[in-house]
Parts: C-alpha cells; structure tokens; sequence
C-alpha cells in the first residue's frame, strides 16, 4: 500500500511541475489584473486595458499572458487574489479601485504594482508622493473634483440649502471626499447630512431617510454606490432629489451629473504605464498621473427630465458636456 501511496505522491508531484511548466513554457511576462466588482468604471478601465495592451501588439499567449481576477466585491477574495498573481510569478500586478491596490501593495516588495482608480493614493498610504511615489507602485488616480462637481450642483439647481453625502464609511477614499464636501459645505453656507451603508440594501435606506432631509445628494466614486447605483437613482427620482455623483459610469446608470474624467483614459494610461515597466521601467520613478483639467461634464438627460429640471444655457453650451442616457 505504502509504495502505490508513494508512486501516487510521485506522479502527482510530477503532474504540478509539469502543469507549472506547460502554462507559460516560453517564459513569457505576466501580467495580471484584479479588480474589486463588477462595475461599469472599473469595467471601462479593465476594457480599455486590455483594447490599448492589444494595440501596443501585445496578444495573450503569443507574447505575454494576462490572469484577469474579480473579488466580487469582497475584499476578503483580494487577499488570496494577490497570492495567486504572487503564485503566478507576475511580472506586473495591476489593481483597479483603492482597496485592490491596498491589498496589492503588499506585493509590491517583489512585483511591480500599477494601481487605477485610486481618488487618494497618498491618503490611502500607497505613494509618498504624486510625483515621486518611490516605491515599486504607481499608476492612475480619478480623485474626484467635489468642488467642482458642487459647483454644477449649484448652477443646476441654485436653491439648495442641504446636501446629503451617501457613501461606504469603510471606503477611504469616500472619507477623504467627505472632508472636501464638508469643506466646501462650509465655505459656501451649505448644510451636509451624512447617510451611509456597507450594502445595497443598507444604502438604499440611507437614501430614502436622505431624500426626506436635503435638496440634493451627491455620492463620490464609490465602489459600494457604484454597484448600487440602479437602485439609489430609482430611489432619489421617486423622490425628486437630483442625485450627483462621482464618476461619468454612475451618470450613465442614472444619477443626474457629474463632473469628471473619462474612465476609458484610465485604462489607456494604465497600459501606457505596464508597457514602460515591462520595457525596464522602474514603477516607482513613473508619476502618478492625476486628471484636474479638461475634465467633462456628464448630464444624464432622462433623469434631468425625469426631475422636471433644464440645464441653464451655461451648461447647455460647455464644450465638455456629455449627455448620456436616453429619453
């Protein structure tokens, strides 16, 4: 019995090494994404990555293998994520959203990491510096202009007097966004009631207590309101309350406006920086490439009508106005 156990032992033995080998026999580079959910910013980003990679003439399996990876909006799944890019010997690990690139950095001693879609990558203890980050980590940054996108909210609709701020409490970069709408909050005479949830469901009733209190609510890019943003906007149009946001996706699934980039460009730079690493590059010498400028404005015009509301002739004439979802 023992011999068939260690014949068996052999065998299998020979069978990892033999499988190890046959996925990547000419040792090509890897590289490997992960993202947090499902959601159509982070899924712009992963798509254009993948679209600009294939441009630069890079054809998984011919000359580079890519693993693509979705925690289903666990952050508990991240973490064995990583240890199978680690696992994989990635040559780049690239982390969409910031709690994927929280969880990547871990990597970073051995593997180049490039994140995307980090609103606060200093805050959230990923680069020293915007410029210099000097570590093995860069990548792209959609931190949210809350100045800007209240300002829109003020040339929308002039009379409001309450905000109501909806976000994951546990999601640092909505923290940091708060503190800027509180910020503007006060400088402008503006009240701000917080509501928060950790789910759909725990949001969903955070708006409808919202929607009692305040003229308008504004969201930042936040991963849990991105995921839930069919229902919140449903809520928030029931209830006649112009919902801004923080990305052009959560427009585009039915919140009013917003004032922003353009996700499919983080996906580009995203790859734009991968290629450099791949050529030698070293990640920590690439700077954060931060959008502040030339940023659009996205109106979503079957909720704008849903709400009775038009856009002051302003609006209505900026080059950078983006009308999306139909009538």
């Amino acid at each position: 019995g023992t011999d068939m156990k260690k014949l068996l032992a052999m065998f299998l033995s020979l069978g990892l090494v033999l499988s190890g080998c046959s996925s990547n026999p000419k040792h090509l580079p890897v590289v490997s994404v992960a993202q947090l959910v499902s959601h159509p910013s982070l899924n712009l980003i992963r798509d254009n990555f993948k679209k600009e990679m294939k441009k630069k003439g890079y054809e998984d399996g011919k000359n580079i293998i890519f693993h693509y990876a979705d925690a289903s909006g666990q952050v508990a799944n991240l973490n064995s994520i990583i240890n199978q890019f680690e696992d994989q010997q990635s040559d780049v690990i690239v982390a969409i959203a910031t709690p994927t690139a929280q969880m990547a950095a871990r990597a970073a001693k051995e593997t180049p990491v490039v994140f995307s879609a980090v609103s606060d990558p200093v805050g959230a203890q990923l680069v020293r510096d915007i410029k210099h980050p000097g570590g093995n980590i860069t990548g792209t940054s959609d931190e949210v202009q809350v100045d800007q996108i209240l300002e829109l909210a003020k040339e929308i609709t002039p009379d409001m007097k309450t905000v109501g701020f909806l976000y994951n409490a546990s999601e640092t970069n909505s923290v940091s966004n708060l503190q800027k709408a509180k910020a503007y909050c006060k400088a402008h005479g503006l009240n701000l009631i917080e509501g928060t949830g950790k789910d759909i469901t725990e949001l969903t009733t955070s708006a409808s207590v919202l929607t009692q209190k305040v003229d308008v609510i504004l969201a930042p890019n936040d991963n849990t309101v991105a995921s839930a943003m069919q229902s919140l906007s449903k809520t928030c149009i029931e209830a006649g309350i112009p919902f801004y946001v923080g990305a052009d996706s959560m427009v585009k699934d039915g919140g009013l406006a917003t004032v922003g980039i353009d996700y499919a460009q983080l996906g580009k730079e995203t790859a734009d920086m991968v290629v450099d690493i791949l050529h030698g590059k070293k990640a920590g010498d690439i700077p954060v490439k931060v959008y502040k400028k030339d940023l659009y404005i996205y109106v979503n015009k079957k909720t704008l009508h849903a709400l009775g509301l038009t856009l002051p002739e302003s609006i209505q004439n900026n080059k950078k106005l983006q009308l999306m979802g139909e009538d």
